[in-house]
């Protein structure tokens, strides 16, 4: 890249870099010392939250690989999240428990395992990708939330039962338990390993879409039968980013409920799948930024809306505020409102403040 020029480069080794320019390079190593520093300066209840926008981060990812990236339509994903937390759960969960158990507490087995099951469902899934697409495609996806539903409720034995559900898995590295605290809080721990596994996640996902396998994911999603015309083997990448996709989201799955330490069928609802799709199309779908960023402002959006005045959330005088409601009008909302005037979403925000900077005082 050549000096005072950002935009222009002398190689193509230097477009594809991962931190192609010295801002990004020094923002990058700035978030990631905030980021090791954060449990020596919040309070336990704010790494809760941060380790919980971290897990959400790693499976708004997976989604964004499949949707914003090969541009196949999914509202499926809270199924995948499913497989990935009861895989997990099964095997991490104590034998002699009321739901089925393995007792292999080692998160370098269970979290692993949770992703490569997830992968598989998402690989049986693939071929209807080949044959649908849009609507039709979204649509199928949707039924899959709707058999996993009925599917969990009636499976007690691994699910432990809607009504009571079962713990969540417990994390062990090494035969060390990180739920127990030591020389540093329960919360502290958990926390580093979220942020240590959304770094992982987040550069391996960006690798991917620098690669071969990215490029051609970009080439289906602008335009599959031309992409086919060029080369591109649309079955076999179409597999691939739905496997990608669903290994995201087993992880995530697997990681979303620990610090909370239990879990229910009810979980993995309908209203998850649409979540998860109004992070990636807030936080700008095509980028892992955008999912980053999508995911960490609807995880903090609940906490807003509840210190919203109660006058303005009440429906009338008489009755008590609806925080629920509020939230549900609010992603709405946002999603109508970033798809009219900001498509991009967040990270399109980001680009444009970006933008202005550099191109100042000449902003025209």
């Amino acid at each position: 890249m050549t000096r005072n020029r950002p935009l222009l480069y002398t190689s193509y080794q230097d477009e594809m870099a991962l931190f192609n320019t010295g801002t990004k390079r020094v923002m990058a190593a700035v978030l990631l010392v905030l980021a090791s520093v954060a449990p020596l300066l919040l309070p336990d209840k704010d790494l809760k939250l941060l380790s919980t926008a971290c897990v959400t981060a790693i499976g708004a990812i997976g989604l964004g690989l499949v949707t914003g990236y090969a541009g196949q339509v999914s509202l499926g994903h809270a199924f995948f999240l499913a497989i990935g937390a009861y895989t997990a759960a099964v095997i991490s969960g104590s034998p002699d428990g009321r739901a089925l158990g393995l007792g292999v507490q080692e998160i370098l087995v269970w979290l692993p395992a949770a992703g490569i099951v997830a992968a598989m469902a998402g690989a049986v899934v693939a071929p209807l990708a080949t044959r649908l697409r849009g609507l039709y495609l979204a649509i199928v996806t949707l039924g899959l939330v709707f058999i996993g539903e009925y599917v969990l409720r009636e499976w007690s034995r691994v699910t432990g039962g809607a009504g009571l559900g079962r713990p969540a898995p417990v994390p062990a590295l090494f035969g060390q338990r990180l739920d127990v605290s030591g020389a540093f809080t329960r919360d502290q721990k958990l926390y580093w390993l979220m942020v240590g596994l959304l770094v992982l996640f987040a550069l391996a996902a960006a690798n991917l879409a620098r690669s071969r396998v990215g490029r051609a994911f970009t080439a289906i999603r602008d335009r599959d039968i031309a992409a086919g015309v060029m080369g591109v083997n649309l079955a076999r990448y179409k597999t691939i980013a739905f496997s990608v996709s669903s290994f995201y989201a087993g992880c995530a799955g697997a990681l979303l409920y620990v610090g909370v330490g239990f879990f229910v069928p009810d979980s993995f609802s309908l209203e998850m799948s649409v979540l998860y799709v109004a992070m990636v199309l807030v936080g700008g779908a095509g980028t892992i930024s955008g999912a980053i960023l999508g995911a960490f402002f609807f995880t903090y959006l609940p906490t807003l809306t509840r210190q919203l005045p109660a006058d303005l959330v009440a429906t009338s005088a008489t009755e008590s505020p609806n925080i629920f409601q509020l939230q549900l009008v609010l992603y709405g909302g946002l999603i109508i409102g970033f798809l009219i005037f900001e498509p991009r979403g967040l990270f399109g925000l980001w680009a444009r403040i970006r933008g202005y900077w550099k191109s100042w005082p000449f902003t025209y």
